[in-house]
């Protein structure tokens, strides 16, 4: 029984995992080879045939539009944004994690309790807010939302993780003389790594595909980001469906390459942050 059963686990594990491989990758590869075709081919041929010839008329297209405006102040808005995560989050979570203050647990209950607001709700006081403050319209005005956004879900991991580092390093350093705002500096940011690099990675990646707050804060093409470039060109290639294609995959081709270097990461960050003692 145990031999016929684990004949069956190498069949059925690698089988299930060519079916998610598939389920996974069939999609992207219908978008770059349906960007490649011309809008005729797309009427005339089946939906999954081959592109006659490598059309890159498509790319060159949206590349001389707006794109590469698009694609600058996503990067912009989203080193900032993650930077700012970073940093706040890190602090709040040293703070949370290893000092005893009263109503330490309420003020942690209160911050993991923002992960269950719905984003919606915040729309209309975040508008308005933004419009007193003069920034409507700016790169500026999406930083604010993006990092009150992403802070509860970012302290949570990172005080679960710090709370795993061993307290003879804290009370090692206490000793030696370093105060708070030392021990956190030169022990629990760089033993935080994996946990920081899950932060950073994983809110780069939302904030890359966030589409509401940027269509809400900004109005002009000069200030806008990539999802809204995608919606655009949706707008005004409402027919063309292989340029709308051609501007998904470039759109998504950066998300892949960095999910790719740091998905090992931030596996383990998660792993690491989820596991106490």
């Amino acid at each position: 029984m145990a031999k016929s059963s684990f004949k069956l686990s190498r069949i059925t594990i690698p089988a299930l995992g060519l079916f998610w491989l598939a389920v996974t990758t069939l999609p992207f590869i219908f978008v770059v080879f349906t960007s490649l075709k011309t809008q005729e081919e797309t009427y005339v041929n089946p939906v999954w045939a081959l592109p006659e010839s490598l059309n890159f008329g498509n790319y060159v297209q949206v590349i001389q539009g707006n794109y590469l405006t698009y694609l600058r102040n996503s990067t912009f808005v989203i080193v900032v944004s993650v930077a700012l995560i970073v940093s706040v989050s890190t602090m709040a979570a040293y703070a949370l994690a290893r000092l005893k203050f009263r109503f330490n647990a309420a003020l942690f209950g209160l911050i993991v309790a923002g992960m269950i607001v719905p984003l919606h709700v915040t729309l209309v006081p975040v508008y308005l807010m933004t419009r007193s403050l003069g920034l409507y319209d700016t790169l500026f005005a999406l930083i604010g939302p993006y990092v009150a956004t992403s802070l509860p879900v970012s302290v949570f991991i990172l005080t679960e993780f710090m709370r795993q580092v061993p307290r003879e390093l804290e009370e090692a350093a206490l000793l030696d003389g370093c105060g708070p705002f030392k021990i956190f500096a030169r022990i629990f940011f760089p033993l935080s790594g994996p946990g920081i690099s899950t932060v950073a990675i994983y809110n780069g990646i939302m904030l890359w595909n966030e589409f509401v707050f940027a269509y809400v804060l900004t109005s002009s093409p000069a200030v806008r980001t990539l999802p809204l470039a995608v919606w655009e060109f949706q707008g005004r290639y409402a027919a063309d469906i292989p340029t709308i294609l051609a501007v998904v995959t470039l759109s998504t081709l950066p998300l892949i390459v960095v999910y790719a270097i740091g998905q090992e990461k931030i596996v383990n960050g998660m792993m690491a942050g989820s596991l106490k003692g």
